[in-house]
């Protein structure tokens, strides 16, 4: 009897992997045989390559052609990110007087005392001012300012000077109702409960705008506020005519309006309690 013969095309083991660093596998018949047993073995197919291909060889699932549309829609989201006209060109170019008719905050509270914070503007000039704005500083509004000031820390907040911290800023006074209108979220019974920016928020720092101010009209900015942080604090604010910086507020002598609140918060809350006939009374304090 003839001694048995295997089949070439079909062989029982899988082909060695080569040592010598070469990645190439063998070629022709033997990789058709090989992908055949990989089938049967395993109940997948490899990719598929033509003969004289390489097993490790992938064809492109994605051509330049099928990559072309998407490629075009790319180009046009880049392009909308990038264009359009400038954010100041609508904003005018000059100088704006105004006066400050009312600038109040009381400099002596206590911890959990309610106060307003309040600045009325007046538009004296003969032009409408684009957009009256004012900005919250912590010390002063000067740019650019020390570590810790300006707009470095949130609108009635102080700085705190330790390692670690994921944001410095902490609160001096919690902003109870800012001011413009409400719209969501400043309300008592809004669903994430009182507080909250208000409406005449922007998206600069600390700043606030009621919009554009006719000739002759004031503007009133209030601030109600809770103080929740003992010790002295210096709060700073600063008007402007826009928000670009193009158009700028003057006072009658040409500067910049501003100012500061020096004020003094007891470290002893304020003794509040209900009389007989249904009415809030709130005393002194015992201790500074």
């Amino acid at each position: 009897m003839p001694p048995a013969r295997l089949d070439r095309m079909k062989p029982t083991a899988l082909l060695a992997q080569m040592t010598n660093g070469n990645r190439h596998g063998p070629t022709g018949a033997h990789v058709w045989a090989q992908r055949q047993i990989n089938v049967n073995c395993r109940g997948a197919r490899e990719p598929t390559g033509s003969i004289g291909e390489p097993s490790w060889y992938f064809r492109p699932s994605v051509t330049w052609r099928r990559l072309g549309p998407i490629l075009a829609v790319l180009a046009l989201v880049l392009t909308g990110c990038g264009g359009g006209q400038r954010q100041d060109a609508s904003e005018p170019n000059g100088n704006f007087p105004v006066a400050v008719t009312t600038a109040s905050f009381p400099g002596s509270q206590r911890l959990s005392e309610h106060a307003h914070l309040v600045l009325a503007i007046r538009n004296t000039g003969s032009k409408a001012i684009p957009n009256i704005a004012v900005t919250i500083c912590n010390v002063t509004c000067a740019y650019p300012a020390p570590a810790g000031e300006g707009t470095s820390a949130q609108a009635f907040s102080q700085n705190l000077q330790m390692p670690g911290l994921a944001h410095p800023s902490r609160p001096v006074w919690v902003v109870d109702r800012p001011p413009g209108p409400c719209n969501y979220g400043c309300q008592p019974n809004s669903p994430g409960g009182e507080g909250g920016p208000g409406g005449a928020v922007t998206a600069y720092s600390n700043t606030w705008a009621l919009g554009q101010l006719a000739p002759g009209q004031t503007a009133r900015f209030d601030w109600a506020v809770t103080a929740v942080a003992p010790g002295r604090h210096v709060v700073a604010w600063e008007v402007a005519a826009g928000l670009n910086g193009k158009a700028k507020a003057v006072t009658a002598g040409g500067s910049l309006p501003h100012g500061t609140f020096t004020v003094n918060i007891s470290s002893a809350p304020a003794e509040t309690y209900v009389n007989n006939n249904g009415q809030i009374v709130t005393t002194p304090a015992n201790n500074p």
